[in-house]
């Protein structure tokens, strides 16, 4: 028994011992040696000279022009309505839901276990708890 719990304690001892190291090389991978300024290059071109100057090489009438195509193209949106597909009708003709009744539930008025009194409303729930959808093919379902 003895040199079984020797055996234990060597391995928790190298177990601590390489968990150790791990956790000071981590730590030394987060120090820096040196000031920022020796890491992060200080010469060169600031952010806003090379934003300007990306935007300066950029026609604008490139931009223009490309605007101006992109409006053409919906210029006879309304001949090609009933050739595009829409996700809503898609999902809706390939799942569509299984009928699931709506029920109204009518409470009366009451008085609340501290004497206050709650007026008669109505309310509605459907039969079933989920919203469930047929599978496709399976059902035309209602919509």
């Amino acid at each position: 028994m003895n040199r079984d719990q020797s055996k234990k304690s060597q391995r928790g001892q190298a177990l601590l011992a390489v968990l150790g190291s791990f956790y000071l090389l981590g730590l030394s991978g987060c120090s820096v040696m040196g000031d920022k300024e020796s890491i992060l290059p200080q010469e060169g071109a600031s952010m806003k000279e090379v934003y300007d100057a990306h935007f300066k090489h950029s026609s604008l009438k490139k931009a223009s022009a490309t605007r101006s195509e992109f409006a053409k193209a919906g210029v006879g949106d309304s001949q090609l309505a009933g050739f595009t597909r829409e996700a809503d009708t898609e999902i809706t003709a390939l799942f569509p839901k299984l009928p699931n009744p709506s029920l109204v539930l009518y409470v009366f008025p009451h008085l609340t276990a501290s004497g206050q009194p709650v007026p008669g409303y109505a309310t509605s729930f459907t039969l079933y708890e989920k919203t469930e959808y047929a599978l496709p093919g399976e059902s035309e379902g209602r919509h």
